[in-house]
C-alpha cells in the first residue's frame, strides 16, 4: 500500500516504542525508597542487601537475619563480590565474571531486571554490586538512596524471612559499560601524567597518618584525594548532581573522563566515587581495582605521603 505502513514495519515501530518506554522507566543511578516501595512486588524487580563491615564481616548477614527489605537476597562483599586473594592482587578482587554472571543469575536476575542494591553505610558497599553489573553490561541496577534508614522513615517494613526462589534469569556477561586500569597502568602513569588518579580514602589515610587496613600507610605518587564522605549529605543521601558536578569539576578542571580513574583501599569504596560522578552527569572514568591494598602490596612500587 503506497504510504501505508506494513506489518513489518508496525512490528519494529511497536518494539521501538516498548523499548523506549521500557529504557525510560529504569533506574541506573540512585533510587528512592518511595519508587522501591511502589515496586517492590513487581516481577522484574529485585533487590539484593551488601551490609557489611571491614572489621567485621559477620556484621552484614546478621544484620539482614535481624531485619531486610522484604525479599531482598543477601551477597556477602568477601565472598560473592571479590575473588580470591593471592596477596598481591588486593583485599577485594574482581570476582571472575562467569561466576558472578551465575550467583546473580541463579538469584533470579534477568537481562530486563531491575536491580536495586542497597546497605546501611550511604552505598558505600552497595555501589560496589552497582559497578560489578555494570562491568557485566547491565545497566538496570540502582543504589537505594539512603539506604535501609530511608526505606524504614518511608514506611517500609523490614523482614526475617527468607526470599522466595526465583526462577534462573537469563542474565549473561555482555560487552562492559565501565572502564579498568591495571597496577601497571598506573605505574606507567607515574611519568607519563596522563591519568588523574583520584583516591577515595579518608583524608588522614590518605595523607599516610592513619593506616588500620594495609600494611603500608600513604598514596600512590601524583594521585589527589577526594573522600567519599563528600558525596552525602546530613542525612547520609547523595547530595544533587549539580553540588556533585561543581565539586568534581574543581578537581578534575579540564582533563577528559576517559583519563580520569579512580581507586581507594581495596577497590569497594572508589565505587561510590563513580556512582556519584554518574549522577553528576560525568561519566567514563575508569576503576583501578586493585587500589592501595594491591599497590603497596608490592614494596618496589612508591609510596607517598603528605603533611596534613
Amino acid at each position: 500500500m503506497p504510504g501505508g505502513i506494513g506489518p513489518g514495519q508496525r512490528d519494529a515501530r511497536l518494539e521501538n516504542v516498548l523499548e523506549s518506554y521500557f529504557v525510560a522507566m529504569t533506574h541506573t543511578t540512585l533510587i528512592q525508597a518511595s519508587e522501591l516501595l511502589a515496586h517492590l512486588t513487581d516481577p522484574d524487580w529485585i533487590v539484593f542487601d551488601v551490609r557489611h563491615d571491614l572489621f567485621s564481616p559477620r556484621t552484614g548477614i546478621d544484620a539482614w537475619c535481624a531485619g531486610h527489605i522484604p525479599g531482598a537476597h543477601f551477597l556477602p562483599l568477601d565472598e560473592a563480590l571479590s575473588g580470591a586473594k593471592t596477596g598481591h592482587n588486593g583485599r577485594h578482587p574482581l570476582p571472575e565474571r562467569a561466576s558472578l554472571v551465575a550467583i546473580l543469575a541463579g538469584m533470579g536476575v534477568g537481562r530486563n531486571s531491575q536491580v536495586v542494591v542497597c546497605d546501611d553505610h550511604g552505598g558505600m558497599f552497595a555501589a560496589r554490586l552497582w559497578w560489578l553489573l555494570r562491568w557485566l553490561g547491565h545497566a538496570n541496577v540502582a543504589v537505594l538512596d539512603g539506604g535501609i534508614r530511608a526505606w524504614v522513615q518511608a514506611g517500609g517494613t523490614l523482614d526475617r524471612n527468607p526470599p522466595a526462589t526465583r526462577a534462573w534469569g537469563d542474565l549473561t556477561d555482555r560487552p562492559s559499560l565501565v572502564g579498568t586500569v591495571t597496577a601497571q597502568h598506573i605505574l606507567s602513569n607515574l611519568h607519563s601524567r596522563n591519568l588523574l588518579v583520584v583516591d577515595a580514602r579518608s583524608a588522614d589515610r590518605f595523607r599516610g597518618e592513619n593506616e588500620n587496613l594495609d600494611p603500608v600507610a600513604g598514596h600512590i605518587p601524583g594521585a589527589c584525594n577526594r573522600p567519599i564522605a563528600r558525596n552525602l549529605d546530613e542525612q547520609g543521601r547523595f547530595r544533587s548532581a549539580k553540588e556533585l558536578r561543581e565539586e568534581f569539576e574543581a578537581i578534575l578542571g579540564d582533563i577528559p573522563m576517559d583519563r580520569v580513574v579512580m581507586q581507594c583501599g581495596s577497590g569497594v569504596t572508589a565505587c561510590h566515587n563513580l556512582l556519584a560522578l554518574e549522577i553528576a552527569g560525568l561519566p567514563g572514568a575508569s576503576l583501578y581495582p586493585g587500589s592501595w591494598s594491591e599497590w603497596c602490596a608490592d614494596p618496589a612500587r612508591p609510596v607517598e605521603r603528605t603533611a596534613g
